[in-house]
């Protein structure tokens, strides 16, 4: 599908166009740093976002949006209709994660949320949800103060969920592209340890897809003292663990990426008590539907041969969730953006992304289908911003980009913290320029 935009406007124009609507960013940063400072300091869970989710209608009502709440349990969508033109959509996501926070920040978290089972978990902002937040209300703001500037529709998505990976498809199922305009084009950006100034960009497969494994083993319960009368699903359970780590090594090729992880393993209670079942829960990243599935086949197929092979008298439960896919940016949309960014930043501040193993739900909205809407697929870009310090960045070690990734306080890290002013500036400003690429000039500026 071919994106719309303005064919007369070139990206020297967009950038132009940027600059002026961009020249008084400054004066906002001290007001934005604030407003960053506290959604920091009061960081939600997934679903829970109410707070959060309350602070962004406002500011939008305030901005003079049509603001409907509640898309999806916590989302909120802003609609300013300015004239004929594209409808753009600009999506931030809102949730937090249970993590303490270490950052040593006087502004850290120390806020406290409760988990689905019930249990108390400290809660920060690792991923930096709190910086996409910011920005998506600065370019709402910005954009609306400067509406002569521009026209067409601007759609406010801010998302819950996106870090158990289903609140994109939530917010779809609650109507958001039926309830709502259907966007000509959506954007979304993820602050990363890039240094601060810079943006990442790959036009084509810039994340990878994700999808969680539950595996249920079960066995026969008994006196510790007396294994031989029992079924130990953790003997079973460590067994099948130490098998899975041949799926990566063994039956794919060596240039096939993929990931496969244990993030979890529970069984038992008690020291002399063999329990009756053990549950792990396993992570899979892979670029292909077809990969993902041999994966998960020979998951299934390892678990129940160690079933068989310890005798278990009942064969394994085998569960899929959270599928989230692959993020290809529409390869149109990602060199427009791209040249705007450039045109701004500057070429030494632009970077090239490669393909992260990392996933991301924000590409369910170009996907049509049930629960979605109907049609044809719709074009998405999204792209990675600076948080650390230029000073922090060079200092670490490593010659290439993921050489110092491994060597920088990184997303889901509890010492994750972006640089608030510098991130805020280049966020803003990446992601204002990109909407400005798709909503049509009027020649006031």
């Amino acid at each position: 599908m071919t994106v719309q935009f303005n064919p007369k406007e070139s990206s020297e124009i967009v950038t132009k166009r940027a600059f002026a609507i961009l020249s008084n960013l400054e004066d906002h940063l001290p007001a934005l740093k604030e407003l960053y400072i506290d959604l920091h300091r009061h960081p939600e869970l997934s679903m829970q976002e109410q707070r959060t989710a309350s602070i962004v209608a406002t500011h939008l009502r305030n901005a003079g949006y049509e603001v409907t709440e509640s898309i999806g349990q916590t989302g909120v969508v802003g609609l300013l209709h300015n004239g004929v033109g594209p409808v753009v959509m600009l999506r931030g996501d809102m949730d937090a994660l249970p993590i303490k926070e270490q950052t040593g920040l006087d502004y850290a978290s120390d806020t406290k949320g409760t988990m689905p089972d019930g249990s108390s978990v400290p809660i920060m902002h690792a991923c930096g949800h709190d910086a996409h937040v910011t920005c998506l209300i600065a370019t709402s703001e910005i954009l609306s103060r400067m509406r002569d500037a521009w026209q067409g529709t601007l759609f406010i998505c801010a998302q819950p969920a996106e870090e158990v990976g289903h609140g994109a498809e939530t917010m779809l199922r609650d109507g958001l592209f039926t309830k709502f305009p259907r966007p000509d084009i959506c954007l979304g950006q993820h602050v990363l340890p890039l240094a601060t100034g810079t943006v990442g960009h790959n036009s084509g497969t810039i994340m990878g897809a994700s999808i969680n494994v539950d595996v249920r083993l079960f066995g026969r319960g008994g006196h510790g003292s007396l294994p031989q009368v029992a079924i130990d699903p953790v003997v079973m359970a460590s067994s099948l663990i130490m098998k899975l780590q041949t799926i990566r090594s063994r039956e794919l090729a060596g240039d096939v990426p993929a990931v496969v992880t244990v993030g979890f393993v529970n069984a038992g209670v008690k020291h002399n008590v063999i329990p009756e079942e053990a549950h792990i829960g396993l992570n899979i990243r892979t670029r292909s539907s077809i990969v993902q599935e041999k994966i998960i086949e020979s998951i299934r197929r390892m678990a129940e041969a160690e079933a068989l092979a310890f005798r278990a008298f009942k064969p394994p439960e085998i569960t899929t969730s959270d599928w989230v896919p692959v993020t290809n940016n529409n390869e149109l949309a990602a060199k427009r953006i791209r040249a705007v960014h450039t045109g701004l930043l500057g070429s030494e501040k632009v970077v090239e992304l490669p393909t992260l193993m990392i996933s991301e739900d924000f590409s369910q909205y170009g996907l049509p289908g049930r629960h979605h809407y109907n049609g044809e697929s719709i074009p998405y870009c999204y792209w990675g911003f600076g948080g650390h310090s230029q000073e922090l960045y060079d200092a670490a070690p490593g010659d290439s980009l993921m050489a110092k990734f491994l060597n920088l306080p990184s997303n889901h890290q509890s010492t994750f913290a972006p640089e608030p002013k510098s991130t805020i500036r280049v966020g803003v400003t990446a992601l204002t320029s990109a909407a400005l690429a798709y909503l049509p000039g009027t020649g006031s500026i």
